[in-house]
């Protein structure tokens, strides 16, 4: 078994310019709940636990996340930029989420877990990665984009995580 994969980056642009685990929340892991739901829960806990912000969902983010996650399972890669060069910026900004925007900031967080969905794990391990924790709790992000694809970028079972964040 492969140990899961973990990967941050955090994008600043303008166009002038130690271990703190997931809580025991109320987050539900219930299987009728979209894990999106669950995993953006667990996010805006932790955020609370450190007074950033909380996130909401923005379509053209989770757009942008959810096709990553996907493009990584089916092309078997594990990278923010894919075997064509293309970065998280790029991505996102194929989705028009920068449009009209004089200012932004984005920040990318992936992951990869084999077995059951387990958005607990995933967000834990972020927290108690130093790139992802400052990506995740970074206070200027207002909004997130979540896409979990069934699958690995190694193949076997298992889910791929891509949170998008946005300024």
């Amino acid at each position: 078994m492969r140990r899961p994969g973990l990967a941050a980056v955090l994008a600043v642009a303008a166009a002038a310019g130690a271990a703190d685990p997931a809580s025991a929340s109320v987050c539900s892991a219930d299987r009728a709940q979209p894990l999106t739901v669950t995993t953006l829960c667990l996010i805006n806990d932790a955020r609370a636990r450190h007074a950033a912000p909380r996130l909401r969902i923005d379509p053209r983010l989770e757009r942008a996340a959810r096709r990553h996650a996907r493009d990584m399972v089916v092309r078997r890669y594990f990278s923010h930029t894919s075997p064509q060069g293309l970065s998280s910026s790029a991505r996102i900004e194929r989705t028009g989420w920068m449009r009209g925007r004089r200012r932004w900031t984005i920040g990318e967080n992936i992951a990869w877990r084999t077995g059951a969905p387990d958005p607990r794990a995933i967000v834990r391990r972020w927290l108690r990665s130093r790139p992802h924790r400052h990506v995740l709790l970074d206070g200027r992000f207002r909004v997130v984009g979540i896409g979990i694809a069934e699958g690995t970028p190694f193949g076997g079972r298992g889910h791929t995580y891509t949170a998008d964040f946005g300024s």
